[in-house]
């Protein structure tokens, strides 16, 4: 269930981090972080693409409440969701990296996840 680790912060302090992190990976493409923190992003940045797909007036609402900044919801709605538009989920693929050198925290990378295209033996059907 999204949104139930609490990752060492004050609630204000870990939803900021949250949002920072979504509006990074949506500019990006890709995060390095720890394992838990990833697994928190990527529950919302593919909340974030399912917004993108409606195309709404009131999902680009929704998602610039939670996103920080306007270019990143622009790349989001023209760019990151029309590309998973017959696929309906696993937008983010997560990546372990093994455990950071200062404090042993497990790393991970989550990043975007490139839509296969379509075979040539199903379009020839």
């Amino acid at each position: 269930m999204p949104g139930t680790r609490k990752l060492g912060r004050p609630t204000a302090h870990r939803n900021s981090m949250l949002r920072g992190l979504v509006t990074y990976l949506i500019e990006n493409g890709s995060i390095e972080t720890t394992l838990t923190r990833a697994k928190e992003v990527r529950c919302i940045a593919e909340k974030m693409v399912t917004l993108g797909k409606k195309n709404t007036l009131a999902s680009r609402r929704a998602a610039l409440a939670y996103i920080t900044k306007e270019d990143a919801v622009a790349k989001l709605f023209n760019v990151i969701a029309p590309k998973y538009a017959e696929i309906s989920g696993g937008y983010t693929r997560i990546y372990k990296l093994g455990p950071r050198r200062g404090d042993g925290a497990e790393m991970a990378l989550i990043q975007f996840v490139e839509p296969e295209a379509p075979k040539a033996e199903e379009e020839a059907k």
